[in-house]
């Protein structure tokens, strides 16, 4: 972890602190971490579950295929 110098604890006094990595040119808004916390748990609870997701939309396509049995049979059977 680094401390901070003087001029970026002047900087957490705007409300909407930020840095940028002069190397890369990359901005990152900065936050303290009790509330880098809560948003993280936030967005855990609110994203699907990516698997969950896919079968979801899987499962949506599947009922309207109209080949999906031939295909199923043929991998079945094989060519």
């Amino acid at each position: 972890m680094i401390e901070l110098t003087q001029e970026q604890r002047q900087e957490l006094e705007n409300p909407e602190p930020r840095a940028r990595d002069p190397q890369t040119n990359e901005t990152y808004v900065l936050v303290r971490s009790e509330v880098y916390e809560r948003m993280k748990a936030l967005l855990n609870d609110e994203l699907p579950d990516a698997g969950a997701l896919m079968n979801e939309v899987m499962a949506e396509d599947d009922a309207n295929d109209p080949y999906l049995e031939s295909y199923q049979r043929y991998a079945k059977e094989g060519p």
